[in-house]
């Protein structure tokens, strides 16, 4: 019994001093937030630290602009890392350790809530009250009084040009990559060196759309006719006698040539999910339907094609929903001056060249709304998935 005793009064011991260090570093993350939150913190918390060490002009340049503002930005980003990553830890450990001292019966109600609660939080802080937040701001002006100006300017040429680009790109750029990687992994799953052929298909998603689309900027180079062309696809086609085209910019032509290189960038995935979903069906199945006289063609199209749907609506889904938000490529090709604008780059125009936020607030519940349906689907076959 005295071991007991000693046993038990060892992890009291231990709870304490967890829950009081828990505290403790719930009230530095406080003092972090609020350092955060201020658009100066990071170069007030730096002079700070230079007067304690004596380096009064160091500490007077930051607070007038100057100074060293890397460091400051550097100090900002490591307390940033400690409050988001140390800050919920001890939140959960100091909520952890109050529930353990209450009865079992209790204990046991109220600890799923301890993981769900700050998640709900964070997602309601961070994802519903914007998105609200948006909504309410498309119908309100420059001085925040209701109206309905900005989405009556969805319905002008300009903006309907825009919506027309958008479908576009969600019909072509899709189909393309989900066909493309489809084809791709049937056909690389009868080879002898199949790792070989899918690493060069899966290598461009390594790369960033801005990157990839500096890539083939330069596959797309255009210069005069009395210049010589550096551009792969020009050079080769004024090989053939052709005149050189500028196929990134040149409408309508610019359309197709930009949707390529999401294409050529999402078809990796595609192939990567689709090769693994095909070695997934059964060889029973698959020697089944030759024995009955089955063609390869018929094999891959009636047999493997169904048996893998639910996962071909899911890459479906997740590309159009890549595509949907498309903005990298056409920003970094022309910024949407040739005919090739498209929702994310209008909204980041009105929103930080124009400064007319309601219209921007608009064109992103255009493209929330428009996103939310492909959602449901991917949540409904997943759903689906899990029953079978």
């Amino acid at each position: 019994m005295a071991v007991d005793r000693t046993q038990g009064s060892g992890s009291y011991g231990t709870s304490r001093t967890v829950l009081v260090g828990s505290l403790v570093g719930l009230v530095l993350a406080a003092i972090g937030v609020t350092v955060l939150i201020d658009k100066e913190g990071g170069q007030k918390l730096l002079a700070s630290i230079y007067d304690m060490l004596g380096n009064a002009a160091g500490a007077e340049a930051l607070r007038n602009g100057q100074g060293d503002q890397f460091f400051a930005k550097l100090l900002l980003a490591a307390i940033a890392m400690l409050v988001g990553v140390g800050g919920i830890w001890l939140l959960f450990t100091g909520v952890s350790s109050l529930i353990e001292r209450l009865r079992p019966q209790v204990r046991d109600r109220i600890l799923p809530l301890v993981f769900i609660t700050p998640a709900v939080a964070l997602l309601g802080i961070y994802l519903v009250y914007p998105a609200v937040v948006t909504v309410i701001g498309s119908f309100q002006d420059g001085e925040g009084a209701f109206t309905l100006a900005n989405w009556a300017s969805l319905a002008t040429p300009p903006f309907l040009e825009i919506l027309r680009n958008n479908i576009l790109w969600l019909l072509i750029a899709t189909s393309g990559s989900v066909g493309l990687g489809l084809l791709s992994a049937a056909l690389f799953d009868r080879i002898r060196r199949e790792s070989l052929a899918k690493i060069f298909v899966f290598m461009p998603l390594a790369i960033s759309l801005v990157g990839a689309t500096v890539i083939w900027k330069f596959v797309y180079a255009w210069q005069p006719p009395s210049q010589p062309q550096y551009g792969l696809l020009n050079a080769v086609w004024t090989a053939f006698g052709g005149e050189p085209i500028p196929w990134a910019t040149q409408f309508p032509i610019n359309l197709p040539s930009q949707m390529m290189i999401l294409i050529w960038l999402q078809t990796g995935f595609a192939m990567v999910v689709f090769s693994a979903a095909i070695k997934g069906v059964s060889t029973e199945i698959i020697e089944a339907a030759r024995l009955d006289g089955a063609s390869e063609r018929q094999l891959f199209v009636k047999v493997i094609v169904p048996m893998i749907r639910g996962t071909i609506v899911t890459v479906t889904t997740t590309v159009a929903i890549v595509t949907l938000k498309i903005f990298d490529i056409v920003m970094s090709i022309s910024g949407g001056r040739n005919h090739d604008d498209v929702v994310a780059v209008r909204m980041f125009a009105e929103m930080f060249q124009f400064f007319n936020d309601g219209r921007a607030a608009a064109l992103a519940t255009v493209l929330f709304i428009a996103v939310l349906p492909v959602m449901v689907l991917n949540l409904r076959n997943f759903r689906r998935q899990a029953a079978m």
